[in-house]
């Protein structure tokens, strides 16, 4: 596709909203993970909004980059000058190379103009492109039906014509908060609530409690596509066994799973815990209960699905967890019943849990889910 244009290909990066006051963690992360992944580039450099890097392999490099938070869509385009003109001319060059025959396109432009208005580029490379490929039937189409969209950016000095445009992660760039916190992934709820601390800027130390064996391939899944979202080439995992004969109800593990990050928290110095209970999902009195009982240990509690919506379910598909879509619906249509247990036998659940403790250290890489339940295995 690239290699039947000219030069100047590279990929655009355009940070998310709330990344824009975070331009240089994102940087980092960016070089950060393609450094982790053997990715060559040449120069990463900040183009007002945007942030471009120049680089032999578009295609792969760009595709690694998509892994990260902060960013709202990335691009490989092809870099000429702002110059209305220049412009024109390869928007019509590029499609005309691009489109298929009798295609209806999409064209938007935006970004800085001077001299002109970004409507003046859409029209005039819309009748160019139309009047070169009259005998391929190509023509123009609305944003609510096309075959194809074709979108540059324009700063002040350069335009980006986007030969392959995608949508990137969103949130804000890992470790950007530089603060460290501890969350536990039990199931698919809780495992989105630690996807989407990451999201939120957080380097979190991961724990997984487990009540049987048959849980864990499940939950090492789960893991796995966590942890390459830390932008982090080794991980430490601690693994729990919640000793129960029976299956705790779903509020009575809720409070086990909460005393366990307490301990976690308070042994390694670490002041935040991120919880994945929700007021939308369980009841505010019980939500309320946990929270302060954190608070009384001096521990600040993050609920990152305090504010949960239907859009979980697009972040789930997003980050690799839609096989787990139907799971995660069943639990927002769970009706919480109050089983309150005596705080002594919470207590008890959390002190024998502990002491089963196990400890995984994880190079990523390819076989790391089997690698992570071997491990866990060799230290029953």
């Amino acid at each position: 596709m690239i290699s039947i244009l000219e030069d100047n290909i590279v990929v655009v990066v355009f940070p998310s909203i709330f990344s824009q006051n975070k331009i240089g963690p994102l940087i980092t992360n960016i070089k950060h993970i393609l450094k982790i992944q053997n990715q060559k580039f040449q120069k990463i450099r900040q183009d007002n909004k945007v942030i471009i890097i120049e680089t032999d392999d578009p295609v792969f490099v760009s595709s690694t980059i998509n892994d990260l938070f902060g960013i709202k869509n990335i691009a490989i385009a092809k870099q000429v000058k702002n110059d209305f003109k220049i412009i024109v001319e390869n928007i019509t060059k590029i499609a005309t190379d691009l489109f298929l025959k009798n295609e209806r396109f999409f064209l938007q432009v935006e970004g800085y103009s001077k001299g002109f208005v970004t409507r003046d580029v859409e029209v005039a490379a819309t009748s160019s492109l139309i009047e070169k490929t009259v005998k391929k039937g190509i023509k123009p189409g609305t944003a609510e039906k096309y075959d194809r969209r074709l979108f540059a950016h324009l700063t002040k000095s350069s335009a980006y014509i986007c030969i392959y445009y995608d949508k990137g992660l969103e949130g804000i760039p890992n470790n950007s908060q530089n603060e460290k916190m501890v969350c536990c992934v039990f199931d698919e709820l809780s495992a989105i609530s630690c996807i989407e601390t990451i999201k939120q800027g957080f380097d979190v130390k991961i724990i997984v409690c487990y009540n049987k064996k048959s849980e864990l391939l499940d939950l090492v899944k789960m893991i796995n596509v966590i942890i390459h979202k830390t932008v982090q080439t080794q991980v430490s995992l601690e693994f729990y066994k919640i000793d129960a004969s029976v299956k705790l109800p779903p509020m009575v593990l809720a409070e086990v799973i909460a005393g366990l990050l307490v301990k976690v928290a308070i042994s390694v110095n670490i002041k935040r815990i991120s919880l994945s209970i929700s007021p939308i999902i369980h009841p505010l009195s019980f939500f309320e209960k946990i929270v302060k009982q954190i608070h009384s240990k001096g521990l600040i509690s993050y609920t990152p699905l305090t504010t949960l919506g239907e859009d979980i379910i697009d972040d789930a598909k997003e980050i690799g967890l839609e096989k787990y879509l139907n799971k995660i619906e069943k639990i927002g249509k769970t009706k919480f019943i109050s089983s309150a247990s005596p705080k002594r036998k919470i207590e008890n659940f959390v002190e024998r849990s502990i002491k089963t403790k196990k400890i995984v250290h994880v190079k990523l890489g390819v076989n790391n889910i089997h690698d992570i339940l071997d491990s866990v295995s060799a230290k029953e």
